[in-house]
């Protein structure tokens, strides 16, 4: 039976911590995070787990507030600090955290214990069956593969009954069928609860297979928010096109525009080679930037002919480094490009260092932001 809806979370914090090196460290952050699941999307050390760590309660900010609802959490003027275990927020961290002596029906029970026995053993049958561990309650977490100890530990912060629910990358090191899984659980669990779930990840495949809404922090910050596709696919700042994967950003300057086309020609840094882009509107004047994905370059080995793409490069391969499944491939060509390739498309057009290449970029996969932020 579906519950009635919860309420969102509204968070305004500002404040100064040290960050893991002992430098000073600013969170200034307005956001209002609603029902489901909310993307938190930055680079590592962009205030992320700080961020969620006020939320929880486990640092006091100087000033802000923290509300669920109508429910108060964090109010430096008015001089409320719930206290963390009063706050009704679950916290998943990636580190987990489970009892290795507990069993996981024990570790799930840990936060409920102050419940009567039935209640506490129904909330524990039900959340062990909503996350398919219900045959796993009596073995220990060493006995547990990565996915059960991931479900086991969503489990023990889900029985609570949370208003609000915060996962810190709790499934990097999950392969990518075991992840899409567990958050179809997850999605289901929270079809009946309907609470905001603040999720935080730096990985952009993560954004698009889980968020219905995401903010992008940088340097303490909320430097864009919307859906995904509107903050990732075409970002207005260089600094959300650099989390979102344009590997490649260039200096560019306005050469001329070609209204009838859709495009524009772009000159890149000083260099004479020049770039046809998308048309948008910008100042002539004033510096930009191109930003292009290391997986939308072609790269051939013979001067290409006949194709539709608008910008063909000649030149050199500088260095060649396999990562995981994945070839990276640095190309100068009067300005220095990073490819992404397949080993077997690798091998087959027999790449080495100091090849000369051609490389094929079409003009839609050229994303132009304003220079200077």
């Amino acid at each position: 039976m579906t519950r009635p809806a919860g309420e969102g979370l509204s968070v305004k914090i500002r404040a100064g911590f040290a960050d893991e090196a002992g430098s000073p460290f600013s969170l200034d952050v307005s956001i209002v995070v609603g029902l489901g699941f909310t993307i938190l999307f930055g680079s590592s050390g962009a205030g992320k787990t700080t961020l969620l760590d006020c939320i929880a309660g486990l640092r006091a900010p100087q000033n802000g507030r923290v509300a669920v609802g109508d429910s108060i959490l964090f109010d430096s003027d008015a001089r409320v600090n719930v206290p963390p275990n009063r706050r009704g927020v679950g916290y998943l961290l990636q580190s987990l955290a489970l009892f290795p002596h507990m069993s996981v029906a024990n570790n799930v029970q840990y936060g409920i214990s102050d419940l009567t026995a039935p209640e506490r053993q129904k909330r524990t049958d039900e959340i062990l069956q909503a996350f398919r561990i219900a045959a796993l309650a009596q073995r220990r977490p060493g006995e547990l593969s990565g996915g059960e100890r991931q479900r086991t530990a969503l489990a023990r912060a889900l029985v609570m009954q949370p208003r609000v629910l915060l996962l810190d990358e709790p499934l990097t090191a999950l392969d990518a069928a075991t992840k899409s899984r567990i958050v179809a659980d997850l999605r289901a669990w929270n079809q009946d609860h309907r609470i905001p779930i603040l999720y935080v990840t730096h990985q952009r495949e993560e954004v698009f297979a889980l968020g219905e809404r995401v903010i992008a922090l940088d340097h303490g910050r909320v430097v864009a928010e919307g859906s995904p596709h509107e903050v990732l696919l075409r970002p207005e700042l260089e600094t959300v096109a650099q989390l979102a994967g344009f590997e490649n950003i260039l200096d560019a300057s306005f050469v001329a525009a070609h209204p009838e086309q859709g495009t524009m020609t772009c000159r890149v840094g000083a260099s004479p080679l020049e770039l046809e882009v998308p048309l948008v509107r910008v100042d002539a004047a004033k510096p930009l930037r191109v930003g292009i994905r290391a997986g939308d370059i072609l790269v051939s080995t013979a001067a290409p002919t006949g194709l539709s793409a608008r910008n063909i490069f000649p030149g050199t391969i500088t260095a060649l480094t396999q990562r995981d499944v994945m070839v990276i491939a640095t190309v100068d060509c009067g300005m220095s490009l990073e490819v992404h390739l397949t080993p077997a498309a690798c091998s087959e057009l027999h790449l080495e260092k100091g090849r000369k290449v051609w490389l094929v970029v079409k003009t839609y996969s050229c994303l132009v932001m304003e220079g200077g932020e």
